[in-house]
């Protein structure tokens, strides 16, 4: 393995192999920020429509999560870069004036954000269901409305119950920020093929690429876990996980 190819200077002489894996790792970092925050709203949104009382919200929210869960991530990349610009004519005059980085930026973080959201949703339906009936009539007996009554009592709650399943939703969002190599966005993954393609070092530029990976999902698992303990409710799952 040598370790010196990562300070050797990329062929079009800006700058060096190290700092090009970098760049990538910057714009992973960016998607997989903004399309966890753009996934745990929506998702939480969701998640509460699968559990009102109003049947036609629970079917629509149904139908959502079965439609972005279940077709394959790759295609929703290419239809949301190549078929929905073409589709929507108010996207495409959005998307004619933009930098071609950007275009595949925001399509990234769109397309993550859509996908994780449906998985998102439906952990919240369940830790939602998971608490006790009492928990909602409660709510209502101290004269909170439908929404109060999610905000301050189920949703608090719901949170604390589902933070494991959240933990590896967002380490497969960090993973899944792969496959914006597909449409061409400069990522962590389409500047390790670079590397491997232009230097013949696959074995070095894969592994730095693998420890990037693992360092950062591993600093979101340890963030997750000391959010879990400092929010474990004893009696519950996340408090009898760190009892």
């Amino acid at each position: 393995m040598d370790l010196g190819i990562f300070l050797e200077q990329v062929p079009d002489g800006d700058g060096t192999w190290a700092a090009m894996l970098l760049s990538g790792l910057g714009w992973t970092l960016a998607v997989s920020c903004l399309a966890w925050i753009f996934a745990f709203v929506l998702g939480s949104l969701i998640g509460v429509m699968r559990t009102t009382d109003k049947r036609w919200l629970v079917r629509l929210g149904g139908v959502y999560v079965e439609l972005f869960r279940n077709i394959p991530l790759l295609v929703q990349f290419f239809v949301w870069y190549f078929v929905i610009p073409g589709l929507i004519p108010a996207v495409k005059a959005w998307v004619i004036p933009l930098d071609p980085t950007m275009h595949q930026f925001v399509t990234a973080v769109v397309c993550l954000g859509f996908f994780t959201s449906s998985r998102i949703a439906e952990q919240v339906r369940s830790g939602i269901q998971a608490l006790p009936r009492g928990q909602r009539n409660a709510g209502y007996a101290l004269g909170l409305t439908t929404m109060q009554t999610y905000r301050f009592v189920l949703l608090p709650m719901a949170y604390r119950i589902i933070i494991p399943p959240l933990t590896s939703e967002l380490m497969n969002l960090i993973k899944n920020t792969a496959v914006a190599y597909s449409i061409g966005l400069v990522e962590l993954f389409f500047r390790t093929r670079e590397m491997g393609e232009m230097t013949f070092r696959y074995f070095e530029a894969f592994a730095a690429a693998t420890l990037m990976y693992v360092i950062i999902a591993m600093t979101a698992n340890r963030v997750m876990a000391m959010i879990e303990r400092r929010l474990a409710v004893p009696g519950f799952i996340a408090g009898g996980q760190n009892g």
